[in-house]
């Protein structure tokens, strides 16, 4: 954990906190060290960057978590756009050899 928070320009306890506020949960080592995924240790800097702003901590959280969400969807969104343009393509091409 020391190196992730020295990474991050955080104190310990600031990514303790994120843990109880089940922000993120890091994976445990055989030592019981937290070990921090690339992915947390990217939410983890927004955290610290909207709290930095004077957000509290429990509303960053959500923010976070409705950023991610729409992340998510926006991707979804583009992938379905995709599929839907590749069925419309391969219709006018079966309609234009028929």
């Amino acid at each position: 954990m020391g190196r992730a928070a020295e990474l991050l320009g955080v104190t310990q306890a600031f990514l303790r906190s994120l843990d109880t506020a089940r922000l993120i949960t890091p994976l445990r080592s055989e030592g019981g060290h937290r070990r921090y995924s690339r992915y947390q240790l990217r939410i983890a800097a927004r955290a610290r960057e909207l709290i930095d702003q004077g957000t509290p901590i429990e509303a960053a959280c959500r923010i976070i978590v409705l950023e991610d969400q729409l992340s998510e969807a926006q991707r979804i969104n583009t992938e379905l756009r995709q599929a839907q343009q590749q069925s419309s393509d391969a219709t006018d091409r079966e309609s234009t050899t028929d």
